[in-house]
């Protein structure tokens, strides 16, 4: 038995990286739904061109947007991604060849970055893994804005899929600060609307634990000066999530 399977993108100004995410999934999508923040550029026509049903609306912060985009699909099975990843030809594989005898209520995955041409094996980034490929009937997305993650509504099993979900997510060393900035606002404006407080320990602490772990403990330092530039810039992000959740508690301006 050959099940039906539903791709689900969230995009916003994706014209550089649509069209391989796209490529990467038309062999095993019985569905691809693309849903578009009102992007700028030529993503929306890109998508077209693929197939794709595409829908517009005002972007909402990832999680509710994520949720929205499961509404759209018409098959019980989905595989969610972002405008920026594509899958390797061993996921797609995988997932081609689960699709007939889905197993489980959802399967998880590595995600394997690309950063400024070069893809990061070690480190905190590697293997990442997402579970992403779930009947949206059983789960919703859930966590943290910006980082979403799959919640099952009730106790399920998962499974696990060989291949990489290849993530393309910097081309220039000057777009990872920027991005940090972005980030770390959304992130600490979350946890602060969650009740969590942060303190001077951790402003100090986490950020040095954060390029410990990845650098040295997850052998960052193998993936040469991009291993290092990433567990810097990861430290970075920890102390900026954290002394803007510091300034939300004490009113200050930043």
């Amino acid at each position: 038995m050959n099940n039906k399977l539903s791709v689900v993108i969230i995009t916003f100004n994706e014209e550089k990286n649509i069209g391989r995410c796209l490529d990467s999934v038309k062999e095993i999508a019985d569905e691809i739904i693309v849903l578009d923040s009102y992007s700028q550029d030529s993503t929306v026509e890109i998508a077209k061109t693929f197939g794709a049903t595409v829908r517009q609306q005002p972007f909402k912060g990832y999680i509710e947007t994520k949720n929205d985009a499961l509404l759209l699909a018409t098959n019980a099975y989905v595989l969610c991604l972002d405008g920026d990843e594509a899958l390797s030809d061993e996921l797609r594989l995988s997932i081609k060849n689960e699709k007939n005898h889905f197993s489980f209520s959802g399967y998880a995955m590595n995600r394997c970055t690309n950063y400024c041409g070069k893809f990061i094996r070690h480190g905190l980034w590697y293997p990442d893994r997402k579970l992403r490929l779930f009947d949206h009937h059983l789960a919703k997305w859930g966590g943290t804005n910006p980082h979403d993650k799959v919640e099952f509504l009730h106790a399920s099993k998962s499974g696990y899929l060989k291949g990489d979900i290849l993530h393309f997510s910097y081309n220039h060393l000057d777009e990872h600060p920027a991005q940090n900035n972005r980030f770390s606002s959304i992130a600490a404006k979350a946890k602060f609307e969650q009740g969590k407080r942060t303190n001077f320990f951790k402003l100090f602490i986490n950020p040095l634990w954060a390029f410990i772990n990845g650098y040295l403990l997850r052998l960052g330092f193998l993936d040469g000066f991009y291993g290092f530039v990433i567990a810097v810039n990861i430290s970075h992000f920890t102390f900026m999530k954290h002394y803007k959740l510091y300034a939300l508690q004490k009113g200050y301006e930043h």
